[in-house]
């Protein structure tokens, strides 16, 4: 898991160039932690039987909360939901779909259902995928710490599942 984490800050350092906030990165960092600390909760709580039950529970708590911040904030101000675009309402529709009711959904039945280092391993891919979608859809570069630090991320990965298969 730390040699993921180590290939995740090679694969992000190009972004500390000065474009990208120190606040902003450690928010993202301690996002992640708190999710981590959230996943290996999961397996010590006692949660709904059904994973559809549990991710209703904690996205509606999660949006709850995401929507008293964003009142607390003023983000409502000068909102006009008329001037969204059609594309931009779709892809709204597409998140909430697959995103949170499919995605988040699966997550919560892997919880279930697998070991916990096999399934927190979708926090060391994803940066990855989102890396190769952006050089392959929006012609992003791949500079060498990003090319070094998404082999590290992947072998990472490699590591975690083999060991895992191992001990079955």
């Amino acid at each position: 898991m730390l040699v993921g984490l180590a290939g995740l800050a090679v694969l992000t350092s190009p972004g500390l160039s000065g474009t990208v906030r120190l606040s902003g990165v450690l928010l993202v960092v301690a996002a992640s932690m708190l999710w981590s600390l959230g996943s290996f909760s999961a397996s010590k709580l006692s949660l709904p039987g059904n994973p559809f039950t549990g991710s209703a529970y904690q996205m509606l708590a999660g949006g709850t909360a995401g929507v008293v911040v964003g009142l607390l904030r003023g983000e409502h101000r000068g909102l006009d939901p008329a001037a969204f675009s059609t594309a931009s309402w779709l892809a709204l529709g597409y998140l909430v779909l697959f995103g949170s009711l499919v995605g988040f959904t699966a997550y919560v039945w892997l919880l279930q259902a697998a070991p916990l280092s096999l399934v927190a391993t979708y926090a060391y891919v994803n940066p990855v995928v989102a890396v190769a979608l952006g050089a392959l859809i929006l012609d992003e570069a791949l500079t060498c710490p990003i090319l070094v630090g998404g082999t590290i991320v992947v072998a990472a990965v490699v590591v975690i599942v083999s060991t895992e298969r191992r001990k079955k």
